[in-house]
């Protein structure tokens, strides 16, 4: 064997390459996860590189102990995208590799696309805006463009073309989409259109099932691949069109490290490859509109709902005036719809039965032990839950506090809402969708598809129902309460209360023009919840970009977050206070805290952030870069960096 040693990387936050002779037994290659012994442990990385030159200095070489892929998982390309998503994100190359790579040791056969034949392409007779729209991003082998319209407008159906296109080109297409529940309607169009040709990565699938697809995508055999965040790192070559729907969408920031951006990602690997990136939303981020605004993506402005459906007609209820969760308004419009033959959404962004449990004598709230949040009451289940760690106490009768009976529950989660729906509209039929009710496999698909056959009366739920499915049946859409996100201390919060507002009355009316949308509100006055019921959009934009220009709020600028958590609060404290002491000044930041993070504990862990506010992103990211390497940590602290986040909570 020529290359006698081979460089490897392990999933540790250390961000160095090591050095192993090869295995006894097996062949070992560049791209290939091996196991080796690393101190006292043995652990799984991954070959990075080889050489026939020992490496320097006088120390005893361990060897490989066992190669576990056949064929390399990654080639050049995807480990120099490992090394920068490394480098960007302040992470180690070894963690990025993990998180691209699909899982799953054995192949094993799973249930691919029935072998449908490919529709006819010709069939679809596109709008003079969709056509300008796909005739300007064909027309050019790469850039960026970005695809905005009301919903309903075939956003779709111009990704699909571009898709087409790319096809007869010879090149790979990825069509990325923000949620798993969104991949059941959108791999159906798709494999329609395309056949056998299609891969689908999400995270639903087995390790072994990713496996198996991340090998036919490899090898060539999928040429278009569907899925959720990750699936921005699959294996195309060569890449031709990267497709981001709904790229407003938070989904598409990682929680974990590494905490990339599939959107920077996607920027990433289409201009390396000379592919094109075409993204598309009703409601653009912030950020994207800013750029469209300058002209760095082109634009393509979808203005007609295609299917005969209109914009709906949208009213403002003021809460304070009613009694109980669903406005008479809005029970007018569902008995109403009802009668029509139509169906009904109602939309809160809330699971659960109620969420905030208080003491009208002493003022005692009921919180997490492990976490500085309030707990949910679940009905079904009689517990008290938290929903950032899963801790779970007995509804209480009595303040622990006081001693009291005057003790009761505010605010309302889809629970309580499905209750009183079903008081109201004792004979009507109605589901409630949210993760508590569609924990087994294949229920939410079983949900939808009753609902696209008229056999649901009234959907009721959260995020899941707001976001790009199409149902011809739904003519009234209520927005339960439009407030849940309002009061967060986030500087996205407004853009992301108009958001949802905009993609839910989406669902209103896109078959007929008659559409309604009922929007139930504490704060009628409040300017997001005014423009998204006004369809404002240029206008809500534009007071946005206003606002956070004068906060120093991205995209004027850039923001890093570092939050140090561990158990012990004055070891976390003391680590955060001497991190910001030590970051150096300069006129390219700006560092704000460090102070309690919004959620100061979870899991038990106390938690301090550090935000630098950047006016020079390189030189800034240079210096943290730095810091972080020269740094020690305590025992038990952890440093968690995010570089342009998209939460400060």
């Amino acid at each position: 064997m020529s290359d006698a040693y081979f460089q490897v990387v392990f999933q540790t936050p250390l961000n160095r390459v090591f050095t192993y002779l090869p295995p006894e037994k097996g062949r070992a290659a560049p791209g290939c996860r091996v196991t080796a012994p690393f101190g006292r442990r043995t652990l799984t990385g991954f070959i990075t590189g080889s050489t026939d030159t020992p490496p320097e200095g006088d120390f005893q070489l361990k060897r490989i102990s066992r190669v576990i892929d056949k064929t390399p998982l990654f080639g050049e390309e995807e480990i120099e995208l490992a090394s920068w998503i490394a480098g960007r994100y302040l992470c180690s190359i070894g963690e990025a590799l993990s998180t691209m790579l699909p899982g799953g040791k054995r192949e094993s056969i799973i249930p691919l696309f029935e072998a449908d034949p490919p529709g006819s392409l010709d069939a679809v007779s596109l709008s003079e805006e969709q056509r300008r729209a796909v005739e300007g991003i064909t027309g050019r082998q790469d850039g960026y463009s970005y695809i905005y319209g009301i919903t309903g407008s075939g956003k779709t159906e111009v990704f699909l073309q571009v898709a087409e296109a790319t096809l007869q080109e010879e090149r790979g297409v990825i069509y990325l989409v923000p949620e798993i529940s969104l991949t059941h309607q959108l791999t159906k169009e798709i494999r329609d259109r395309f056949g056998t040709s299609v891969a689908v990565l999400h995270s639903r699938l087995t390790p072994s099932q990713r496996y198996v697809e991340w090998m036919r995508i490899k090898k060539g055999e999928a040429r278009l691949v569907v899925g959720a965040r990750s699936a921005v790192f699959a294996p195309v070559h060569p890449l031709g069109l990267i497709v981001i729907d709904e790229e407003h969408e938070g989904a598409y920031k990682s929680g974990n490290t590494p905490r990339y951006h599939a959107r920077q990602v996607a920027m990433k690997r289409c201009s390396g490859a000379g592919a094109r990136l075409v993204m598309g939303s009703a409601t653009p981020s912030v950020e994207a509109f800013h750029l469209m605004e300058r002209g760095r993506i082109n634009s393509y402005h979808l203005t007609k709902r295609l299917s005969g459906g209109a914009v709906p007609t949208v009213a403002v209820v003021d809460m304070k005036r009613e009694k109980g969760t669903i406005s008479r308004l809005l029970i007018e419009g569902i008995r109403r719809t009802r009668e029509e033959g139509r169906q009904t959404i109602l939309f809160l962004n809330r699971r659960g039965f109620t969420y905030f449990f208080h003491c009208r004598s002493c003022g005692y709230q009921m919180t997490c032990k492990q976490c500085s949040v309030s707990l949910t009451y679940h009905k079904h289940k009689n517990r008290m839950v938290c929903h950032y760690c899963g801790y779970s106490v007995p509804p209480l009768d009595v303040c622990p506090s006081c001693g009291s009976l005057e003790v009761g529950y505010s605010g309302f989660g889809t629970e309580m809402v499905e209750e009183d729906v079903r008081k109201l509209f004792p004979d009507y039929r109605i589901t409630r969708v949210d993760t508590d009710a569609v924990k087994k496999r294949g229920s939410l698909e079983k949900i939808f598809e009753d609902f696209k056959k008229g056999e649901i009366d009234i959907l009721l739920g959260t995020q899941m129902v707001a976001k790009g499915l199409n149902f011809p049946g739904v003519k009234l859409v209520g927005i339960v309460l439009a407030d849940t996100g309002l009061h967060l201390p986030d500087f996205r919060a407004q853009e992301r209360t108009f958001s949802l507002i905009m993609q839910v009355a989406g669902r209103a009316g896109r078959f007929f023009p008659d559409g309604q949308v009922i929007i139930q509100t504490y704060n009628p006055e409040n300017e997001a919840i005014g423009m998204a019921a006004e369809g404002a959009l240029e206008k809500f934009y534009g007071m946005e970009l206003e606002a956070r220009k004068a906060l120093g709020f991205p995209p004027w600028t850039r923001l890093f977050r570092i939050v140090f958590r561990g158990k012990k609060l004055e070891v976390v404290e003391n680590a955060a206070g001497i991190f910001a002491n030590r970051f150096p000044d300069g006129d390219d930041s700006e560092l704000l805290g460090p102070a309690e993070c919004p959620l100061a504990v979870i899991s038990g862990n106390y938690r301090y952030q550090v935000i630098l506010r950047s006016y020079r992103f390189q030189v800034t990211h240079r210096k943290l870069s730095k810091l972080l390497e020269d740094i020690s940590t305590p025992s038990g602290v952890y440093i968690e960096v995010d570089v342009d986040p998209v939460s400060l909570l």
